[in-house]
């Protein structure tokens, strides 16, 4: 499977990341909206977390900028697909149940690391203004999770970079890594905690940590896991929302 994708054309490299991050963005898409609208709710699992309306501009923004992020993580497809072609990395070949299996938790935590030194990055002075359009969804929903400036997606879409150069990866923990990356992104995107307790705690607090980023701006940086943040003071407290979820329009400019 995996030299199959190398001996692809780049024209074709390109048609293929695009249908696979659409497919990847509409599918996960839609299974959050149906949990999370129709049967977590009538299961009487979890609660919304910011009860604010989600006006239609949002989500055409967020579709607008959702598919010019598809369109650049389509066309940065040919960036792994050149460091297999020239050499530069290479994949595993036919590596037993065990070693994917590993990778994936590998390229999980080196996701988690990613995401949150990118995303310190991003609230940065010099890289702020890029991430604005993100941020510009106070409301955080399913149709967000792919919702970048250009900038954003290009950080952002980098994540297998490294790894690859460091190890020979199987092609399905690589191809695992994406799917990875957008259902933790709808979970934090939710505005929905999927618990019997409220708050939720630990991981199961995912969904509520990156509600309070939306909706405070500063704070929680993390992505699934919150170990980063407490190392570096940079958790919001459960009730850091409270006063400005009561006030506030959802689609203002941004602070």
């Amino acid at each position: 499977m995996g030299t199959g994708f190398v001996a692809l054309p780049p024209w074709a490299v390109v048609l293929v990341g695009l249908a696979w991050f659409s497919g990847l963005y509409v599918t996960t898409g839609l299974a959050t909206v149906l949990l999370t609208r129709r049967i977590l709710p009538r299961l009487g699992l979890g609660r919304r977390l910011d009860p604010r309306p989600v006006p239609r501009r949002q989500l055409q923004r967020e579709w607008a900028a959702s598919a010019s992020s598809i369109v650049l993580f389509g066309v940065g497809l040919l960036l792994p697909w050149a460091l297999l072609r020239l050499g530069w990395a290479g994949l595993a070949s036919d590596p037993p149940a065990w070693q994917v299996a590993l990778e994936i938790v590998a390229l999980f935590f080196w996701n988690e690391l990613h995401f949150y030194v990118n995303h310190r990055l991003l609230h940065t002075a010099p890289l702020r203004r890029f991430h604005a359009v993100h941020h510009r969804s106070h409301v955080p929903t399913p149709w967000s999770t792919y919702a970048f400036h250009p900038v954003e997606a290009l950080m952002l879409g980098s994540v297998p970079v490294i790894p690859m150069l460091l190890h020979d990866f199987s092609f399905v923990a690589l191809m695992t890594l994406p799917v990875l990356s957008i259902v933790l992104n709808n979970l934090g995107h939710a505005n929905y905690e999927a618990s019997r307790e409220s708050p939720a705690r630990g991981w199961r607090a995912a969904s509520r940590r990156h509600h309070l980023h939306h909706a405070c701006y500063h704070g929680n940086y993390g992505f699934l896991l919150d170990v980063f943040d407490r190392m570096a003071g940079s958790t919001l407290p459960l009730d850091a929302a409270d006063a400005r979820i009561g006030r506030s329009p959802t689609d203002t400019k941004d602070g």
